[in-house]
C-alpha cells in the first residue's frame, strides 16, 4: 500500500449495511464521496494532498468497496442518501466541505435538498445529477441484469475490467485497474456489481432536479472534456441551473478524472475549497 492510500479502519452501522470509513489530516472537515462502480480508492492521491489543509473523511457506500455487500441489500440512491445524511451526523459535521463524484454527486445533492444537509461548499465532479445518466453499457446491463449476472466468473471479470477502462480517457495502469475491479469479484462482489446497476433509477434525480435552482452555497462543477459516460454538455447544464455555479472543464480527462488528471483536479479543488 502506498503512502497515499488509507485503510478504512472505522465502521458505521447504517440501515443498509456496514460502512467502512476513515479520516485523516488536520483542519476544517472535508468529505470525499465516490461514485459507481468505484470506491474511496479513487480519491487516494487527492485525499492525501488535501489532508495537508483539511480533516479528510473518506468512505465506501454500502454495497461498494470494502463496505458490506449482501443479498437483498438496498443500494438505491434514496438508501445511500439516508446513509450519507446519517454518516454526517455520526461524524458530527454540520457544514463540511463536500466533493462528490458521479453517483456520489446525486447522493450529496439529495441529502442537501431532501434532508437539509448543510455544506460550506460543494464540488460536483462528473456528477450524476440530471437525466439522462449512465453510459450505454450501464443502460444495457440495467435492462438485462439477469442475463449479465449469469456470466461465468472469467467473463464477468473481463466485462468489469472493460467497463471501468471505458471511464478513463487514458488506459489505466494494470495495478490500478486490478484494484478498481477487485471489489466486484468473488461470491459477494459479483452479485453486488449487478445489484447496484439494477437498483439505479433516474426518477431519483428527477425528484430533486427542480430544486437545484434553490441551492444557496458556492458550487464548483468539474468535468472531464472527454467524458464518454456523461458528456460535458451535462456539466454545462448542471452549472447553468445552480445559481452562481462555475464550470471547470479538464482537458484530456474522461469520466474518472481522478485517474486521468489527478494533479489538475487537485489544483482546481484546492483553489475552490479555500
Amino acid at each position: 500500500m502506498s503512502g497515499t492510500e488509507r485503510t478504512l479502519d472505522r465502521r458505521f452501522e447504517a440501515h443498509n449495511g456496514t460502512v467502512r470509513w476513515t479520516a485523516f489530516g488536520e483542519g476544517e472537515p472535508l468529505v470525499l464521496a465516490h461514485g459507481t462502480p468505484f470506491s474511496s480508492y479513487v480519491w487516494r492521491h487527492i485525499a492525501g494532498a488535501l489532508a495537508a489543509r483539511y480533516r479528510v473523511h473518506v468512505w465506501d457506500m454500502p454495497g461498494y468497496g470494502a463496505s458490506a455487500k449482501f443479498e437483498g441489500q438496498d443500494v438505491s440512491l434514496p438508501a445511500q442518501q439516508r446513509t450519507f445524511t446519517a454518516l454526517l451526523g455520526h461524524w458530527g459535521l454540520e457544514r463540511p466541505r463536500v466533493v462528490a463524484h458521479d453517483y456520489g454527486g446525486a447522493v450529496a445533492l439529495r441529502s442537501a435538498v431532501l434532508d437539509g444537509a448543510a455544506y460550506d461548499r460543494l464540488a460536483l465532479v462528473d456528477a450524476v445529477s440530471l437525466r439522462p445518466w449512465g453510459s450505454e453499457f450501464f443502460r444495457l446491463v440495467a435492462a438485462n441484469t439477469d442475463v449479465f449476472a449469469a456470466l461465468p466468473p472469467h467473463l464477468h471479470e473481463a466485462l468489469v475490467r472493460a467497463y471501468i477502462t471505458s471511464a478513463l480517457h487514458t488506459p489505466p495502469r494494470a495495478d490500478t485497474l486490478a484494484a478498481l475491479t477487485a471489489p466486484w469479484l468473488g461470491e459477494e462482489g459479483r452479485p453486488a456489481f449487478y445489484r447496484q446497476i439494477a437498483q439505479a433509477d433516474e426518477r431519483h434525480t428527477a425528484e430533486v432536479e427542480d430544486a437545484y435552482a434553490a441551492l444557496d452555497l458556492p458550487v464548483l462543477v468539474v468535468w472531464g472534456r472527454e467524458d464518454s459516460w456523461l458528456p460535458i454538455e451535462r456539466g454545462e447544464r448542471l452549472a447553468a441551473v445552480i445559481p452562481g455555479a462555475r464550470l471547470h472543464p479538464l482537458d484530456g480527462a474522461g469520466h474518472l478524472v481522478q485517474e486521468d488528471a489527478p494533479a489538475e483536479l487537485t489544483a482546481a479543488l484546492a483553489e475552490f475549497l479555500r
